[in-house]
């Protein structure tokens, strides 16, 4: 009984957010995604390579709307995304044909790396799991796909919230770097 008692939670929900810390979040969201979604539909339409993909959305929660959370600091965003990449694509080519494998492999191992190397970035879990059920375009890029687009993505990302985040005098960004 104890077990189930713990799923009651122990405190009240947080309080609501100010009408500021919302528009600072969306404006700093809209900038930090637009680079990449210009850059993917506008030069790499045509290539092989990708610019956007469905992780950022996540850690632009945490960068422009959490910028406090230790989720959200530069050496997380940026470390996290890449370390799940490079074990996202090693993932997938080791198990390509066991996809029912690899998935979960590839965000088990991501979660432990980032763990070790203190750069836990949850995002970092879907960033790992699309190296290995991403596109053909995906797959294609192998380890270029932590340079581009994870790499250059989350570096888009952090430099936008070092902008945004620090224009109001209400915020700051980052807490730490290291």
């Amino acid at each position: 009984m104890q077990y189930f008692s713990k799923m009651k939670g122990t405190t009240q929900s947080p309080p609501g957010v100010k009408v500021s810390e919302i528009f600072w979040s969306w404006i700093g969201a809209f900038l930090g995604i637009i680079p990449m979604a210009y850059l993917d539909d506008k030069l790499f339409y045509t290539s092989d390579l990708v610019m956007i993909i469905g992780s950022f959305g996540a850690s632009a929660v945490l960068v422009y709307g959490a910028i406090r959370s230790p989720l959200a600091q530069p050496r997380n965003v940026i470390g996290g995304h890449i370390i799940s990449a490079i074990v996202g694509v090693t993932a997938f080519k080791l198990f390509h044909n066991h996809l029912w494998f690899a998935s979960p492999l590839a965000v088990a191992t991501a979660i432990a790396f980032m763990h070790a190397t203190k750069t836990l970035h949850p995002p970092g879990g879907a960033t790992a799991l699309i190296a290995v059920t991403g596109s053909s375009k995906i797959h294609a890029l192998g380890y270029l796909y932590a340079v581009v687009p994870v790499g250059m993505g989350a570096v888009i990302m952090v430099l936008v919230a070092l902008l945004v985040n620090n224009l109001p005098k209400s915020r700051r960004y980052p807490e730490f770097w290291l």
